[in-house]
């Protein structure tokens, strides 16, 4: 129950601000949102044994954010930086031993875990239309749902029993089909740019990318000994838990209608 009273809340919140607010209001929202999920990956990696300077990597990440959502914007000028600043830190912390490389590293991935994808989905309302943007976050919540309810209805097969053991085949197999229906459906209207067969590739590109994107978070939780990246959420975990699909989805369908159109 608290699952779909906090999706009742939520989904209305994003739909309207996609809707309603210009490219900068919707960046403002994606770093605030970037910083939330921040702070459960510094967490996650700790639990891993892993510290990173979090005020570097967390600004670091939100800078990729502005610079991949700007007009103009120069992400790779960040993301040399961030290698620089972190390489700086870690040579001032004078420490030795196999962790030095694993706290550079982590604390540099979260610019392309968190900054590059948000930063896309901006990017994509500037480029294209808030409807593509809405598109794209329609079929994952469709994806999302039908995996949920149709691998608890009709789930056996288990699609990766190591990282998930709650995912099925079936599930996955209604999430495609819900995916890409919406894309292929809705997409006449919100991408008309696009032919059905080209909307059809797509969707089955978005949904794989999602699960993908699901199944990596579910590794790294599952590695920490965690259920959840936070209980920010009632009934959904934390904002990782809620857009660990979108992270890859994201990059997939910003570089599809920045190159592919």
């Amino acid at each position: 129950m608290l699952r779909i009273l906090s999706a009742i809340v939520l989904i209305p919140l994003v739909f309207c601000a996609i809707w309603f607010l210009p490219p900068l209001g919707l960046l403002a929202v994606a770093e605030v949102v970037l910083w939330l999920a921040f702070f459960e990956y510094a967490r996650l990696a700790k639990a891993l044994g892993v510290a990173i300077p979090e005020a570097v990597a967390g600004c670091a990440a939100a800078a990729t954010c502005i610079a991949v959502a700007w007009p103009g914007g120069s992400a790779d000028a960040v993301l040399m930086a961030a290698v620089l600043a972190a390489g700086a830190l870690s040579v001032a912390a004078a420490r030795t031993g196999v962790d030095v490389l694993a706290q550079v590293v982590t604390a540099l991935f979260a610019s392309l875990y968190l900054g590059l994808p948000l930063g896309s989905l901006v990017a994509v309302r500037s480029l294209v239309s808030r409807e593509a943007v809405l598109l794209l976050l329609l079929t994952i919540i469709v994806s999302d749902t039908a995996q949920y309810y149709g691998g608890r209805a009709l789930g056996r097969r288990r699609l990766a029993p190591v990282i998930s053991p709650k995912k099925t085949v079936e599930g996955a197999v209604g999430g495609f089909i819900g995916g890409v229906l919406v894309i292929v459906i809705v997409g006449q209207w919100w991408l008309p740019t696009l032919g059905v067969g080209w909307r059809l590739g797509l969707g089955v590109v978005i949904v794989a990318a999602g699960i993908l994107g699901d199944l990596f978070e579910s590794q790294v939780k599952r590695s920490a000994g965690v259920k959840d990246s936070s209980a920010l959420i009632p009934g959904h975990g934390g904002v990782l838990d809620r857009i660990d699909a979108l992270l890859f989805a994201a990059p997939a369908y910003y570089l599809f209608l920045r190159y592919g159109l």
